[in-house]
């Protein structure tokens, strides 16, 4: 069986949007001090463009990150662990094949 076929119960589906949402929110909050600490610190037009290039990856970076299609979702927990903004123990209600898996894509990264 494929990662990309595994099926999600719904206790499954429940606890991984919840654990998304907190990596999410984490991950933006973390943005948010960082983009309050930058924004502090212009003194020049130069320091507003590199403000606003630092967003614009920012964006891509998240927006391309936080994919929640359960095709990939293994795939995105596994970078969100590996990243810090999620930890396995807040998994816990997922199949174990499933903790298994992203425990093991967790360390391959």
């Amino acid at each position: 069986m494929q990662v990309s076929d595994t099926e999600w119960s719904k206790t499954e589906k429940e606890v991984a949007q919840a654990a998304f949402k907190r990596a999410y929110e984490r991950e933006i909050d973390a943005l948010i001090k960082g983009v309050r600490e930058k924004a502090s610190a212009i003194e020049t037009q130069d320091d507003i463009w590199h403000l606003h290039d630092f967003l614009s990856a920012k964006r891509h970076e998240i927006d391309g990150k936080y994919d929640y299609r359960y095709s990939v979702l293994i795939f995105v927990f596994a970078t969100l662990v590996r990243e810090g903004l999620l930890h396995l123990d807040e998994l816990e209600g997922l199949g174990a094949d499933k903790l298994t898996k992203i425990a093991a894509l967790t360390r391959m990264g």
